[in-house]
């Protein structure tokens, strides 16, 4: 049972210094995107491709069917594996993410980059491209925030220095979000 207690006791903590005003923030731009119908773009490797997958999903289906006169335009960029495998075996793994973007990007958009680490290259390169774009940029990040949290213009760092329950609070950041528009938003979407 100790290390069951030890990595909840961690993870409690990590939430309890959850910086709440930078998630707020997030789900205001999220917000924001939708209601000016810009696209909203998620990227990630591993489990934060699987949290990106998941936070499209949600904002797809569960914050936008039935719910709102304007749906979440989202797309996750990890999930158009012919592309990715495309520009990893034919220009780079730091691609898959910024070269979608050079297509699929416009001036406004947004961008959710998740990063554990905060220094995946290929989720930085995504963060330039969009800033190139003049799109607008967050990175979810933990681990001090790495690169990611001084390259987006909202930063919201997990803090913690394990991978588990960085990644165990982004998914729960993503619920915040997700089900604040499904729960509490109502028609207008805002507070």
């Amino acid at each position: 049972m100790d290390h069951l207690t030890n990595y909840l006791e961690g993870l409690k903590e990590a939430l309890a210094n959850l910086d709440l005003e930078a998630v707020k923030r997030s789900r205001e731009l999220l917000a924001s995107a939708r209601e000016s119908g810009q696209q909203v773009f998620v990227c990630g490797n591993g489990g934060s491709a699987a949290t990106a997958s998941h936070l499209a999903n949600d904002l797809g289906k569960g914050a936008s069917y039935g719910r709102h006169s304007r749906r979440f335009r989202v797309i996750a960029l990890t999930d158009n594996i012919p592309w990715i495998t495309a520009l990893a075996n034919d220009v780079s793994y730091d691609s898959v993410f910024s070269e979608q973007l050079q297509n699929l990007g416009q001036p406004g958009d947004l961008l959710i980059a998740i990063s554990g680490s905060g220094n995946s290259r290929n989720v930085l390169n995504a963060v330039e491209v969009a800033r190139q774009k003049r799109m607008t940029t967050i990175g979810w990040t933990g681990f001090g925030g790495g690169e990611l949290a001084g390259a987006v213009d909202l930063p919201v760092v997990v803090d913690s220095h394990h991978m588990g329950r960085v990644e165990d609070a982004h998914m729960i950041m993503t619920h915040l979000v997700c089900y604040f528009f499904m729960e509490e938003a109502g028609d207008g979407g805002t507070e």
